[in-house]
């Protein structure tokens, strides 16, 4: 299998609710983030990422790091991804740019029948003590 270097930010709201977004073309939801440009430290691409993608203005110091996690990829099948994760503030409003297409708050505690990436469903929810949803 092919790996793919990536960052991704857990968001929430004051309600406690995660940031997901979708991308163009696909049906999958995830934390905002994306790959990493080659040299880019993680903490800076994900600064990037959430500015191209969500218009969010992040500094770096105000990233907490998660931990690594492996999973296969979402929307790239025989694909793996190699995610460092990140806790990140929400510094202002979002809005969807770049190859996003929608924004979704998700209450952690009833994910429903949303399409969750592999990453979110098996990582990070449940390190979280959230319900685990569908894929």
């Amino acid at each position: 299998m092919t790996t793919i270097h990536i960052v991704a930010a857990v968001i929430l709201d004051s309600g406690g609710r995660w940031l997901l977004v979708r991308k163009r073309g696909t049906t999958v939801y995830m934390q905002p983030g994306g790959k990493l440009e080659p040299g880019e430290a993680a903490p800076a691409a994900l600064v990037r990422e959430l500015d191209e993608e969500l218009g969010l203005r992040v500094a770096a110091d105000r990233l907490g790091h998660v931990g690594r996690f492996t999973a296969p990829a979402a929307n790239e099948p025989g694909f793996t991804v190699d995610a460092e994760v990140f806790t990140a503030p929400l510094t202002g409003p979002v809005e969807p740019l770049a190859e996003i297409e929608e924004i979704l708050w998700l209450d952690p505690s009833d994910a429903g029948d949303v399409s969750l990436a592999p990453l979110l469903r098996d990582h990070l929810l449940p390190r979280h003590g959230l319900a685990r949803g569908t894929s």
